[in-house]
């Protein structure tokens, strides 16, 4: 559940006063202000591509997904900190930084215990040939449904003896360029050993046939580090932006977000799951489902003010970040967002 924030009188509980507020979940720890700092970086880039988004549903006429970008846009604008944690109503929408770095932590946490006991595990690409907007929507969906095909088959095949027992996890990313204008939907897994990437790869060679996909263009490597493997995979899974890495160092500020290729895939894998796993269940865990829920009457509550780009504290002027954005990154969102249908 996410982290809630009630005030008494509005929740109509007796017996507090009316400077209490019941706050829902663990919050997140700010005791350290790089935290801080790192959210409110995460979330100027969150509300500049909401906010283009926004621009490109409107310029395109597909008004469904806009309440969404905007859901995107207004995520953490209200927060409260108490003992040095903040509490907040998330989004969990796919381009929402912050809310995907949450999801990146916690499928870490169900997957990295079970996955780190493979055998030797295999790290596989499976690709195909680009496509044109026009048909990315059919090209995504051809995809999964590939995918769906090939698990099929092996789980079949070794349930007759006839081969071996595949499982992993498994992502959707999808690429764009720029220069060709065209899009590439693909898989990214995780699996226990070198054999069942092999499978894998070979029925999705024989499935899109030599027009469409090609064995060098497939990878299935060992994970020389299941850790930093298994970030790489969920970073796919749950962030489609990426967000700009201003610790590469580069010459020209060349760099673009494409906005308007960023919505025509989202609008394509609406309604696919992004991340998945296959052939194995998680173990089950002793943990409730109930969030920790805790009465509070030394708090501060916060508003984000995008021209401070920080939270500023309602009863003062005070500002909960501090922080002041790089200039290649001020730069990539002012100058560099391109709006236009790709």
């Amino acid at each position: 559940m996410d982290d809630e924030i009630y005030t008494l009188a509005q929740s109509g509980t007796k017996n507090y006063t009316e400077h209490s507020i019941i706050l829902i979940g663990k919050g997140s720890d700010i005791t350290n202000n790089k935290t801080a700092k790192s959210k409110a970086q995460k979330k100027i880039i969150t509300q500049t591509m909401a906010l283009s988004l926004v621009d490109v549903s409107k310029e395109n006429r597909v008004y469904e997904c806009r309440q969404s970008y905007w859901n995107t846009y207004h995520c953490q604008n209200r927060i409260t900190t108490s003992d040095g944690k903040i509490y907040g109503r998330y989004c969990k929408n796919r381009i929402c930084t912050i809310c995907s770095n949450i999801r990146k932590a916690e499928l870490i946490n169900k997957y990295y215990p079970v996955i780190k006991t493979w055998e030797d595990p295999h790290f596989v690409t499976l690709t195909a040939k680009a496509c044109s907007k026009r048909v990315l929507k059919r090209r995504i969906d051809k995809t999964i449904e590939a995918f769906k095909i090939i698990n099929q088959r092996l789980r079949k095949r070794h349930q007759r003896g006839k081969g071996i027992k595949i499982m992993g996890i498994r992502s959707l990313e999808c690429n764009y360029n720029p220069v060709k204008k065209t899009y590439n939907p693909h898989f990214h897994l995780i699996v226990p050993n070198k054999e069942t990437g092999e499978a894998i790869v070979e029925e999705w060679l024989n499935l899109w046939t030599y027009k469409y996909a090609r064995k060098y263009a497939q990878k299935n490597e060992r994970c020389y580090s299941v850790e930093s493997t298994l970030i790489e995979v969920i970073k796919y899974g749950s962030k489609i932006f990426t967000e700009p890495d201003l610790k590469q160092k580069s010459k020209g500020l060349g760099t673009k977000i494409y906005a308007g290729a960023l919505h025509n895939i989202l609008n394509a894998m609406k309604g696919h799951r992004i991340f998945d796993r296959f052939g194995f269940n998680l173990p089950k865990t002793s943990e409730t489902s109930l969030s920790k829920v805790q009465t509070v009457i030394d708090f501060d509550k916060w508003v984000y003010i995008p021209k401070l780009r920080d939270w500023r504290n309602v009863n003062s002027d005070e500002v909960l970040s501090k922080y002041v954005a790089p200039p290649k990154l001020q730069y990539l969102l002012e100058q560099c967002i391109d709006k236009e249908a790709c």
